[in-house]
């Protein structure tokens, strides 16, 4: 019984033929498989892509990790006024006033970003043109797998229009409450108290 146990098994050449194509379709099955994987995460990207590039409300677009811009959508060109072929590449201070570059904001916003994650932030920011705008920002961090900082997503709405309207909302109630204290006095005026 020994001896039969430790015999090689004979195959037939139909049994190497046969586990040869099995070993060709298994990998083909396999590369299809990766194909069509590698295709559906080419149109989800393709899908994303276009629906970043049809928002034209926000400003989306990518820094890499030194703040440098790294993508810009049509809602970027929109608020700020630049083509992606003038700003990809340039550092985001630009969108900055001078005396928020020279107070050193842009690069305190990128490293509480890196600290905390995200950071949303409103105040003035700088068009081409050199127009300021109000605006609200988010800057998220983005991360590889691996934990390690790859740059920054940023978002930007131009707020400039409410930001006015409640500017104005403010100086109409002090200019009504100013009004309401002279009415009150006015009386006062035309008839002094007596002594």
């Amino acid at each position: 019984d020994a001896v039969e146990i430790l015999r090689p098994v004979r195959q037939t050449d139909d049994d190497v033929a046969r586990l040869a194509a099995e070993l060709v379709r298994s990998r083909e099955e396999a590369a299809n498989q990766q194909r069509a994987a590698a295709e559906e995460l080419h149109a989800s990207e393709q899908r994303f892509h276009r629906l970043v590039d049809a928002v034209t409300d926000y400003a989306i677009f990518m820094l890499d990790e030194t703040g440098h811009v790294a993508t810009w959508n049509a809602g970027a060109r929109k608020a700020k006024g630049y083509e992606a072929s003038e700003i990809v590449g340039k550092h985001f201070s630009v969108f900055y006033t001078p005396e928020d570059r020279a107070a050193g904001r842009p690069q305190r916003i990128l490293d509480t970003v890196r600290r905390e994650g995200h950071v949303e932030d409103e105040g003035w920011r700088v068009r081409k043109d050199g127009t300021r705008f109000w605006a609200n920002v988010v800057v998220t961090a983005l991360r590889g797998p691996d934990g390690r900082l790859i740059g920054f997503a940023k978002v930007t709405r131009d707020l400039t229009q409410r930001r006015l309207a409640e500017e104005n909302e403010r100086a109409l109630l002090r200019e009504q409450a100013s009004r309401a204290v002279a009415e009150r006095e006015e009386p006062q005026a035309l008839h002094p108290a007596r002594v």
